[in-house]
């Protein structure tokens, strides 16, 4: 991105204009440039509110300024809607931001996400439950995506690194600050080994009021929602619903019947959020629901992870015909638990798909 387009987006971070707007102004032939030329009655015309002229004029060169020093490396960078980097999914709804901030590894927001979210106090049993589940499914080849607030999303977010696998944390403030501070570590380690998302401006402090916003963009990303434990009213069921409303798949943990943390996920259920015991249950979802954000990414060709060796030697066990799990255990030599997860991954990444009688090599 040029400097003059870069800073353009710069300033419009840091004014309420919706992405969709934006984006008919653009598709009309009109440019970035022009936004900031135009006249007050003229942008009224193109379907903005009154008072937008004097809003961008009044985005200094001393805050832009301010803004461009914290692109201090290669490593963080200012996405718009209209960049081909801009995840796929997260355009299919309804209200998308006009851009995002990222540091990290940009290329993960168009990989495959299941978001995990829940309680900020979960029981010892939903630590391990979320624990469990993201390594498996980090394991299996999707990025875990969630929030970095205290509980459940920072327990995700680390359980996926503890097994040297990517995770994205989308954030309430600006990328320049770290919330809640306990979890600046974390936050170092998600942007050396996955990437950190906001859309909003730099110096955005802590509000309230963002974090059910950000909650969009969590879901929005993601192929699916598991919501682990979450009280009646909570963040996470706000998360939730809007992944339903976004026709996204949402996934829900049962509980003890006593667990006042397990209501919400009840209620999940009730309202048609699929119950899972296990992330395989989960991963069988996640089959077609890949398939389907692939047909939905026209832009971009499918990203296909680089196999390790090991799997690469699993792969060759498996014929074009039907393999039984049997079959491929009694040729790798291996546990059941380890082909399990291996399978889980190759079937994730297309490789093979799993068919009646075990599984079937694609390629």
């Amino acid at each position: 991105m040029e400097q003059t387009e870069l800073r353009h987006w710069l300033a419009l971070s840091h004014i309420n204009i919706g992405a969709n707007k934006l984006l008919a102004f653009l598709a009309a032939g009109n440019s970035l440039a022009r936004l900031f030329e135009l006249s007050d009655s003229s942008l009224q015309e193109h379907g903005f509110r009154a008072g937008l002229a004097k809003k961008l004029g009044s985005v200094t060169d001393q805050l832009i300024e301010q803004d461009l020093e914290w692109f201090d490396s290669e490593h963080k960078h200012l996405i718009p809607i209209t960049s081909k980097d801009y995840p796929a999914l997260l355009k299919e709804i309804p209200d998308p931001p006009k851009l995002l901030f990222v540091h990290g590894d940009k290329s993960l927001l168009n990989r495959h996400q299941i978001a995990i979210v829940g309680s900020r106090n979960p029981t010892a049993q939903g630590k391990e439950n979320t624990r469990e589940f993201a390594k498996t499914l980090a394991a299996a080849g999707a990025v875990i995506t969630s929030g970095m607030a205290l509980g459940v999303d920072g327990i995700a977010h680390q359980a996926a690194l503890d097994v040297k696998q990517p995770t994205i944390a989308v954030v309430g403030t600006g990328l320049d600050r770290v919330y809640p501070a306990r979890h600046k570590e974390l936050a170092i380690q998600i942007s050396e080994q996955g990437a950190l998302v906001s859309e909003f401006a730099l110096g955005t402090p802590v509000n309230a009021s963002n974090f059910p916003v950000r909650n969009r963009i969590i879901c929005g990303m993601s192929l699916g929602t598991l919501v682990v434990e979450a009280a009646i009213r909570s963040g996470s069921l706000i998360t939730a619903r809007l992944a339903m409303e976004q026709g996204r798949e949402v996934f829900a943990i049962p509980g003890s019947i006593h667990n006042t943390l397990a209501r919400g996920c009840h209620s999940l259920i009730k309202q048609g959020a699929k119950l899972v015991e296990t992330a395989e249950e989960i991963i069988e979802e996640l089959g077609a629901l890949a398939s389907w954000q692939t047909e939905q990414n026209q832009q971009e060709e499918a990203q296909d992870i680089v196999l390790e060796e090991e799997y690469q030697d699993v792969l060759k066990f498996i014929d074009d015909s039907t393999t039984s799990v049997d079959t491929i255990i009694q040729r790798s030599g291996l546990e059941i638990e380890v082909v399990s997860h291996m399978l889980l991954l190759l079937e994730l990444n297309d490789y093979i798909a799993s068919v009646p009688g075990g599984y079937q090599r694609l390629r």
